[in-house]
């Protein structure tokens, strides 16, 4: 089992408190501020959109000595780069999705955007291209034929996989938010999917804590799954109060035991063994002053730690023992106490 972990940040969880409901409440900072405050809080990894490092509106022919500046800045911090992911859900021509639009110059814009993301990427020293399918919907189910959004889901992965060969692509699902009806909205619709692909070793999973939460799953099930799968590429740990909108609250705050299983399945499963990154995809409260703005972060991989350690330390002999006596109120006990540190 490995219990020492990488730990991971994307450049959107230090944010200045805006939401769709109000405006900022916190200065906006530049890439290379919150670049510092990443490292500074001790995280060995940085993640990024594609237009995080080289916005959309430098030209082709810039991508690259753009993402070279952007590359040396993470590399005189200490920072590597765990993933750069299109973003294929802001621009207005992606109204209707991107991979599935109804509009084939949109379907054209995302791939040429997919190819983009590889050559960011591959300045950037990051082999994982993240897919989060934000558009891939409907909100009309009559809208989009469903067998035809799948077969351009599968063209839009062959494309990225044969542009560059050793790209490895991880699907992020998630049910709903933005659109109401969500293809793939779950780990295993995308790892059927990954199996149809021309190269299904080169297509694997991140798995979000909330957005397993959002489905009505619990989170280390899915974890689970897909390490069963030799898939679980990369996670996104936060927590989330019920099902409703996405909040990436910081890991552990809503649900401690949940949050238990997560650490536990990839402690005893040996994940981060092979590279893999624990990523904190969490948001500071609109509350949070600026300047104590980065506790999100740092109180969520505090808890992680802890959660390896009690993992390591709780008494898998005692742990059975419940189970071969069929005793799981026993079992329901014993493991709160270990979390309260009774046991």
């Amino acid at each position: 089992m490995n219990t020492r972990f990488e730990f991971s940040a994307g450049v959107w969880n230090i944010n200045a408190g805006e939401d769709p409901f109000g405006p900022p409440v916190r200065p906006q900072l530049d890439l290379a501020t919150k670049l510092r405050m990443i490292s500074s809080i001790g995280f060995e990894y940085v993640q990024f959109h594609d237009d995080d490092a080289v916005p959309m509106s430098v030209p082709a022919a810039y991508v690259e000595t753009e993402a070279q500046t952007v590359s040396k800045m993470c590399s005189d911090l200490g920072l590597k780069v765990e993933f750069v992911a299109p973003r294929l859900w802001e621009d207005p021509l992606f109204a209707d999705g991107s991979i599935t639009s109804n509009d084939p110059k949109a379907r054209l814009a995302a791939l040429d955007r997919g190819k983009r993301t590889i050559d960011i990427a591959n300045v950037l020293g990051a082999e994982r291209i993240v897919l989060w399918p934000a558009r891939e919907g409907t909100y009309v189910r009559e809208a989009k034929d469903p067998i035809v959004a799948h077969d351009r889901l599968l063209g839009y992965l062959d494309n990225l996989l044969d542009y560059d060969r050793h790209v490895r692509l991880l699907g992020e699902m998630k049910p709903n938010e933005p659109m109401d009806l969500m293809y793939l909205p779950s780990t295993g619709h995308f790892l059927a999917l990954a199996a149809r692909t021309a190269d299904p070793t080169r297509v694997g999973a991140l798995i979000e804590a909330a957005h397993s939460i959002l489905l009505g799953l619990d989170p280390s099930d899915e974890m689970a799954f897909a390490l069963w799968h030799g898939k679980l590429w990369g996670v996104h740990l936060n927590d989330q109060n019920g099902l409703k909108f996405d909040e990436d609250k910081s890991f552990g705050s809503v649900n401690l035991r949940r949050a238990f299983n997560m650490v536990d399945v990839l402690v005893q499963n040996n994940y981060g063994a092979n590279g893999e990154v624990v990523g904190l995809d969490v948001k500071a409260m609109r509350t949070q002053p600026a300047e104590i703005a980065t506790k999100h972060l740092t109180n969520s991989r505090a808890l992680v730690e802890r959660l390896v350690e009690v993992s390591v330390r709780i008494d898998r002999e005692a742990w059975r023992g419940y189970i071969e006596a069929r005793d799981y109120e026993g079992l329901d006990a014993f493991i709160l106490h270990a979390l309260m540190g009774l046991g």
